[in-house]
């Protein structure tokens, strides 16, 4: 990576990619503090080469990122210089995803909305982004899970394919949020089945950071199951992905209390 990092210097159009990809394997990776200042130097590129979609699209990732790991400030932060960056379809549904999972369920839904409005037509938006919002916005209000599931029933059949024009990878979101509404009923064993498919799919899942999440989505769902040692194993897992992780991080700190209780 750092190799075609440093091939890429300077080459509008190639360096942004380049340290975008870069920054997007520092998150997944739990080096959040790394993955911030890398999206940024990405987004300034991307800005320079005259690719204001590829320039929002940094800022919204960088956004999801945060959201995700539990930084509600940082994210929707990230996610405001997005919406002012641009409106185009892929930023504004990660930014939207974002400002959801931080808890901004009124700008999240005005978000959704206005991309039905605009995208009535288009698959990705319609069997995508919409049902992974909408699940997400449901999880919002308590003992809504099953609102949630429903909601990414249109997903089903085309979920564990890549958005093939999309400008970022936001695939297996849909599993990975039906995850996380399981999780929300104690359903044990069905959660686990969903996070075990984002596990199941390296090539598809790439480096988002749900594919480092998914082994803590898993070990909880054991927890649930009442199988201590599936569950210590599972932790561990994750822990030892971000071992080399910036400490700080809430869902990090999180996961090593609950994997103390374990012992």
């Amino acid at each position: 990576m750092a190799e075609q990092v440093a091939w890429s210097a300077g080459k509008p159009g190639k360096e942004n990619l380049m340290l975008y990809m870069e920054a997007g394997t520092a998150a997944f990776e739990g080096k959040l503090g790394a993955a911030r200042q890398l999206a940024t130097q990405a987004a300034s590129s991307a800005s320079s080469a005259g690719e204001k979609e590829m320039a929002a699209g940094c800022e919204s990732a960088a956004a999801l990122w945060e959201a995700l790991y539990g930084n509600v400030a940082e994210a929707r932060q990230r996610a405001a210089a997005t919406l002012s960056e641009s409106n185009g379809r892929d930023g504004e549904y990660v930014a939207a995803l974002a400002l959801a999972l931080t808890g901004d369920s009124v700008r999240g839904h005005a978000l959704a909305e206005d991309l039905e409005k605009r995208f009535p037509e288009d698959t990705i938006v319609r069997f995508n982004y919409l049902p992974t919002l909408r699940a997400q916005l449901a999880l919002n209000t308590p003992n809504n899970s099953g609102k949630a599931i429903e909601a990414l029933n249109p997903a089903l059949p085309y979920e564990l394919g890549v958005p093939g024009s999309s400008t970022f990878w936001t695939n297996l979101y849909p599993v990975y949020l039906r995850g996380q509404a399981f999780l929300e009923s104690r359903e044990g064993t069905r959660a686990a089945a969903e996070f075990q498919k984002i596990l199941d799919w390296p090539g598809v899942v790439v480096n988002e950071p749900i594919g480092a999440l998914a082994h803590l989505g898993i070990a909880r769902a054991y927890v649930l199951q009442g199988d201590k040692s599936k569950a210590k194993t599972a932790y561990q897992d994750f822990l030892t992905l971000w071992k080399d992780a910036d400490a700080n991080i809430p869902v990090l700190v999180a996961a090593k209390a609950e994997a103390a209780k374990l012992d």
